[in-house]
């Protein structure tokens, strides 16, 4: 099944910083990656286009908060399975397994 890794960020350079390469290294084989940014003002998109090229990138107009920030990215998003993470979770090997089974 498709799945795809949602990552709601505003402003969140340090957390993507710290937090999106265990995404990356534990997850893109089984998944597509997307950060789905809530019309943030810091360099966080600037920064996941130039370290991390294979996370697609979803760019909301405005802030509209938590909920209405996924629900307007979800809707660009092509999968069976959504996997919707906070910007501040680490993921470690296989972490993703379960849920797919």
């Amino acid at each position: 099944m498709k799945t795809a890794i949602v990552i709601l960020n505003w402003n969140g350079k340090q957390l993507l910083e710290q937090f999106l390469p265990s995404i990356v290294n534990f997850s893109l084989q089984q998944a597509d990656i997307y950060v789905a940014d809530n019309a943030s003002t810091d360099d966080s998109i600037t920064y996941v286009r130039n370290v991390f090229p294979s996370v697609k990138i979803i760019e909301n107009a405005i802030n509209g908060g938590y909920a209405k920030g996924y629900n307007d990215a979800l809707q660009a998003v092509d999968a069976e399975i959504f996997c919707l993470i906070n910007s501040d979770v680490e993921v470690t090997e296989n972490w993703l397994s379960p849920i797919l089974n």
